[in-house]
């Protein structure tokens, strides 16, 4: 059988820099970290960040007064980091940049008067972080869109002044499809000067397209709770190829392989690239003779940490440093 490996693939350099931010804290105090919400959509990394003393709530109102905190890549409303200022957090935004960008334009269309349409999953906690940002209170207000069966029934109090938003992790014709129904309702419709889907969720989505060209299954790394990794399975399978989405190599079952002379593999932008490895570990198990064959170029993007965080003292001399975890870095090499 032969594996073609997809690039790019895993850590985005959002996810990267929200990862090392953690990181970093853990080995610079030996206090709790509290981290509102999952750094990132992915059990294994937030179990390794969990084992060296990160602690993971919901509610900036559960982590102790004065205490290090983090904002999840994910981001958070407005509210939330007032919240955390009245508590006198020592609060870190490990938001992802192409998330506040979005953010910054819902509070721009708001300061317009504009009703903003925001495409994207209701209960998705990216979602829930933008529709906090809209805060004028005399504004046309900010709605969900999931679908384009949901754009042909939204209203606007002035169809005239509208816009759109998008979560950032959503599949590209699903969004287009919405959008050509918005535009159609509303010509005077303002979008994003450039696309809100991230450059990271749009390339692992291509590259799941050249995967399809060659294999008969396409196996995505990641998690069912993530949403650009169920997108990925979703653009293979709108290609006509099988695809499945696993957590982990112990997911995988022989039966599935029956016939199958080409596979991809590819993982999601919030999944590490030891499942990668390992994954190709256990297929080697079975498929002595595997050939693994890599399609695509690596990225090379990387978000800066912030300046406070990288001039932080070092409160624990004898560090925890030989503790951390075996994460990758935004070219996909571990730390």
């Amino acid at each position: 059988m032969k594996v073609w490996l997809a690039n790019p693939r895993g850590f985005c350099a959002g996810v990267d820099r929200a990862v090392k931010m953690v990181d970093e804290l853990l080995t610079k105090s030996v206090d709790p970290v509290y981290v509102r919400h999952e750094i990132v959509h992915n059990r294994s990394v937030v179990d390794s960040l969990q084992a060296r003393g990160a602690v993971f709530v919901e509610d900036v109102a559960q982590i102790p007064e004065g205490a290090l905190a983090v904002i999840s890549a994910h981001g958070a409303p407005p509210q939330v980091f007032h919240d955390a200022a009245a508590r006198g957090l020592q609060l870190f935004d490990a938001t992802c940049p192409l998330v506040s960008k979005v953010h910054l334009e819902v509070a721009a269309h708001a300061k317009a008067g504009r009703t903003v349409f925001l495409i994207g999953h209701r209960d998705h906690v990216e979602v829930l972080g933008t529709l906090g940002c809209y805060t004028n209170p005399d504004g046309g207000g900010i709605q969900v869109v999931q679908d384009p069966e949901e754009a042909l029934t939204v209203r606007a109090r002035d169809p005239a002044a509208v816009a759109y938003v998008t979560q950032t992790t959503l599949a590209v014709d699903a969004v287009r499809k919405v959008v050509s129904v918005l535009r159609q309702r509303f010509p005077a419709l303002v979008g994003p000067h450039h696309d809100d889907i991230c450059y990271a969720t749009q390339n692992r989505q291509d590259a799941v397209r050249m995967l399809c060209r060659h294999c008969q299954l396409v196996l995505v790394i990641g998690a069912p709770h993530s949403s650009n990794s169920v997108r990925m399975v979703e653009v293979a399978q709108e290609a006509g190829v099988r695809a499945r989405l696993i957590e982990a190599a112990d997911a995988l079952e022989p039966a599935w392989f029956d016939g199958i002379d080409d596979l991809g593999l590819t993982s999601s932008a919030s999944a590490p690239e030891p499942l990668v490895q390992a994954t190709l570990q256990r297929l080697r198990q079975w498929y002595p003779r595997l050939v693994v064959k890599t399609l695509g170029l690596a990225e090379n993007k990387v978000f800066k940490l912030p300046t406070a965080l990288v001039e932080m003292p070092d409160l624990h001399p004898t560090s925890r440093r030989s503790q951390r975890a075996d994460l990758p870095d935004s070219t996909g090499a571990p730390r």
